[in-house]
């Protein structure tokens, strides 16, 4: 693991084609002094690279990446790396046009240069016949003229990717390429000089060649702008200027001048450019780019309010509270960043069978070139086979055949408030057998509400309230605030707490008016030794009881209920019926757990339990062989949810940061569980999808180009053809990874469409 000296940058990385250049530049870097990890992403063509700034520095990392044969700069402040790294094929549609239409007129002026007349042949001359009395002589020399223009115009970038490789001791798509259009039309140029009846030009075949790769990569950067469009949109949200209001005056100012405590004004329709909450007004906000919510939010004064979300219908003014990178919108687009650019488990079968493809469609190429000439002395066969071969095998197809899935499954899950951690977390969660429920802020609200304050004699409810209050006013525990908000209702003021420790799963101590405090579970108090007054009535069921001692003396104690979430206990019904064997633990009593779990709809409950516990549980169903997921708040669970096979955290905007799981749902429902592992089956669906396509071209495409079909049919496949379809594959498997950016959860309601 890096250590706390280490620092991370994203660096654009420019001329990768497949997955053997992202091997290529990952290998690099992970080889440069000071690296501690080091990783590619073909999609965005981006490296993200930790290191110790000790040793290294971007510069070095810079040259590193360019000594493996391929170019990388420093990333532009604000701008998007995705976005800079697609710019080298900016011109690439253009490119492809002229090649293709230029190819496809030295494919007709060709035909009179072939050495027998055929059906195609007999059409022509009846439809042109001006083209059959047309000097060969001029032909061939016009055909070798325009074709090194456009391989030097249109291929150039092609040429130098394969000479940078192979002067660093790399192959990869752009050798492939290279080595077949250069040995066809230095072929050909042969022939054109010294023209002879056997001596074909493949002049027509090179532009084709060339043509459909550029035009592959075209419609390649156009579906990765598309795969990259949630993260991209995500971006985008936060406004350039805030309204600023100082002294009763209002400015506009650039964003970067906001501070933290400065008011901001936001008028209808505008986006709100920090998070913050509101000090004067009230309106509704739509946040559902951030959290996947729909359904407007109504938010009133000490209401938060997040960057990025639109304001409606009212006029507030808001007190700054987090800026720049602090901000929820900053930190889920770097963490869908983050996922998009990982890699997943089955991603490392494609990474290996790419490091050794390049090499090896050599080798089949020398031998198709060798057995065509030994068969039948046709060197004009031979090297149409072979160019065949060379450019039917690219590799493209399977470099992208998981990343490209992932990128579009990570950027949909977002736009519906879920966010994967990676692709590995992606995979665990498709392949579960068995899901864990916390009960407190995952199958309830979460915001449970005093019943009752059950003081012993010699104490008042608001004694109770006050001294609990002052303890707990700091805590993020739900029956904290339960307490904090009774006694505000009630008007009580309290003096601040000292000395306070939180005991997870127990409790919490403080020093309280000169009091030794302690609030907790019945657990904490039989630790504790302290007896229990039996002047209080025993706990109802469904309440949850909280205890209080001064001294180790009980004083009393506060009973609270919580809610069942609207959609628990369908969502519960449908893990079930997709075969999840569904458990709750919590740290709650029994008899506060057992109605919720009945209303769920959960048979397997155990209550009572601290972390450790927890955490002990989810191990023994491990060493039953069980894949388990378990969901809680990222917080008290944060050790079941790192054992857990899959840990899925309950989050929200405001504490997105404190999560602790493989998923985080930022809409706080349980329906957003069934969500996400329902996107993840279908994204892992898709990757093998695109494995099995990738594997399938190339086996069965490298046999029919190098002559498979000939022996039987006499047919061979034409070197423009195998160009066709080497772009064609790279194409599918995007085309295929895209239709997740429709995909639509059926549990969610008001599921934003892509």
């Amino acid at each position: 693991m890096a250590s706390s000296a280490t620092e991370s940058i994203s660096l654009p990385v420019i001329g990768m084609t497949c997955a053997s250049c992202q091997h290529h530049v990952e290998s690099a870097l992970q080889s440069t002094a000071g690296v501690v990890s080091a990783h590619v992403d073909l999609m965005a063509n981006r490296a993200s690279i930790v290191f110790d700034p000790s040793e290294a520095s971007p510069q070095r990392l810079i040259e590193s990446i360019r000594s493996s044969g391929y170019d990388a700069v420093l990333p532009h402040p604000g701008g998007s790396v995705a976005e800079k790294s697609e710019s080298s094929y900016g011109k690439a549609e253009a490119k492809a046009a002229a090649t293709l239409i230029a190819g496809g007129i030295a494919m007709l002026l060709a035909m009179p240069l072939g050495s027998e007349m055929g059906p195609v042949d007999h059409f022509l001359m009846g439809l042109m016949p001006w083209l059959y009395q047309l000097q060969p002589d001029y032909i061939r020399w016009g055909l070798m003229t325009v074709t090194w223009l456009l391989m030097v115009w249109a291929g150039r970038d092609i040429y130098i990717a394969a000479a940078r490789g192979l002067q660093h001791g790399s192959t990869n798509m752009n050798t492939l390429v290279s080595l077949g259009t250069g040995v066809a039309f230095l072929y050909s140029a042969y022939a054109t000089i010294f023209p002879a009846p056997d001596r074909q030009v493949y002049f027509d075949a090179v532009l084709l060649i060339i043509g459909f790769l550029l035009l592959g990569k075209a419609l390649e950067a156009r579906a990765k702008r598309r795969a990259l469009a949630a993260v991209h949109a995500l971006s985008r949200l936060r406004p350039a200027t805030a309204r600023r209001i100082a002294g009763g005056v209002e400015t506009v100012v650039s964003l970067e001048d906001v501070r933290i405590g400065d008011k901001i004004l936001v008028l209808p329709g505008e986006r709100i450019p920090v998070d913050a909450s509101i000090v004067e007004g009230q309106t509704s906000v739509d946040e559902s780019m951030l959290t996947g919510e729909a359904t407007p939010l109504a938010r009133g004064i000490g209401d938060r309010v997040l960057a990025g979300s639109l304001n409606y219908d009212g006029a507030i003014t808001c007190k700054a509270e987090s800026l720049g990178e602090d901000t929820v919108l900053a930190q889920i687009t770097r963490m869908v960043e983050q996922a998009q650019s990982s890699r997943a488990p089955t991603e490392r079968l494609a990474d290996r069978a790419s490091s050794i493809f390049v090499p090896v469609v050599l080798v089949l190429a020398c031998a198709t070139f060798a057995v065509w000439m030994t068969v039948t002395h046709s060197v004009s066969m031979a090297l149409a086979s072979t160019v065949s071969v060379l450019v039917i095998a690219c590799p493209c197809a399977m470099g992208l055949a998981v990343p490209a899935a992932l990128t579009v499954a990570v950027g949909r899950a977002a736009q519906l408030g879920l966010l994967y951690k990676g692709g590995e977390a992606l995979e665990r969660l498709s392949n579960l057998n068995a899901i864990v429920l916390d009960k407190t802020g995952t199958l309830t609200i979460g915001r449970p509400v005093l019943q009752a304050v059950r003081p012993v004699k010699g104490y008042s409810e608001d004694d109770l309230l006050r001294m609990a209050a002052a303890a707990e006013e700091r805590s993020n525990h739900p029956l904290a605030h339960a307490v904090v908000d009774a006694a505000r209702a009630r008007s009580i003021k309290w003096e601040p707490a000292s000395e306070v420790v939180v005991i997870p799963g127990r409790g919490v101590a403080a020093r309280v008016e000169d009091y030794n405090c302690l609030l907790g579970n019945e657990a904490l108090f039989q630790e504790s030794a302290i007896r229990f007054p039996d002047s209080i009535p025993p706990v109802r069921p469904g309440v949850t009881r909280l205890w209080m001692a001064l001294d180790y003396q009980s004083i009393g104690c506060f009973d609270a209920r919580d809610s069942l979430r609207p959609d628990a206990s369908s969502a519960v019904a449908a893990l079930r019926n997709s075969g999840l064997r569904v458990l709750m633990l919590t740290g709650d009593s029994a008899a506060a757990s057992a109605p919720i779990a009945n209303q769920a709809g959960i048979g397997e409950v155990e209550a009572g339990l601290d972390p450790a516990g927890k955490l002990a549980r989810i191990r023994s169903l491990q060493q039953q062989r069980l894949r388990v997921a378990m969901v809680g708040d990222g917080i008290n669970d944060a050790a079941a949810l790192a054992q857990a096979d899959a840990g899925i955290s309950m989050g929200s905007g405001s504490d997105l940061a404190q999560e602790a799981g493989d998923v985080v749902l930022l809409r706080a429902q349980p329906a957003a569980i069934i969500a996400a592992i329902d996107l993840a089956k279908a994204t892992v669906g898709v990757m093998r999808q695109n494995l099995m396509w990738a594997a399938a071209y190339n086996v069965i495409g490298i046999p029919l180009a190098a002559g498979a079909l000939y022996p039987v049919f006499h047919v061979l496949i034409n070197p423009w053809i195998a160009a066709a379809a080497m772009a064609l594959s790279s194409v599918s498997v995007l085309a295929n990874s895209l239709r997740l950016r429709s995909w639509q959860p059926h549990s969610l309601p008001d599921a934003p469409a892509s």
